[in-house]
């Protein structure tokens, strides 16, 4: 499906399957722009199952601009058990710097903020590193706050699977 916006020549349309090389790449631009890039280890046929396969575990959309593609989010459904309703979790959201200042980020937020409420959603959640100031002063203009009360926690790599093999059923 390709929604249109009120920018001219952009629009917004949900990824494919074809898409999972386009993903990745723009996975690793991020992940370069984020001084992250030794972290990526996904595949294209990683994205491929994950994203498109029996059972998929996030969406994608991608942002083009006159047939040309200039960024994506990606982004998932979670659960307030305080609200009782679902929420996305957006993991990415990119636009290629060279194309920045134009509104496409914006417009793909705000599309996915419609699609939150369209879906019954309570809340759109992301991260954004501390250093990131552009972003985090762009947040805060659409209305974002932080949670700062919060400390994000990760289990991953070698600790998790020696945590997974405590449960020892």
């Amino acid at each position: 499906m390709k929604i249109t916006t009120a920018i001219p020549g952009f629009i917004i349309r949900n990824a494919s399957a074809d898409d999972c090389s386009l993903i990745l790449t723009f996975i690793e631009e991020l992940a370069e722009y984020e001084k992250l890039r030794h972290e990526v280890t996904a595949t294209a046929a990683i994205l491929r199952d994950s994203l498109f396969g029996a059972r998929p575990y996030a969406e994608a959309l991608i942002a083009e601009h006159e047939q040309q593609p200039v960024g994506y989010a990606l982004f998932f459904h979670n659960f307030s058990t305080f609200t009782g309703r679902p929420g996305i979790y957006l993991e990415d959201i990119y636009v290629r710097p060279q194309l920045r200042g134009r509104g496409f980020g914006k417009c793909l937020l705000a599309y996915l903020a419609s699609l939150a409420v369209e879906r019954g959603c309570a809340r759109v959640e992301w991260s954004v590193l501390d250093w990131n100031e552009p972003s985090i002063q762009f947040y805060r203009s659409i209305g974002a706050v932080p949670m700062d009360e919060w400390t994000v926690q990760r289990l991953h790599g070698e600790a998790l699977t020696r945590f997974a093999a405590e449960f020892g059923h």
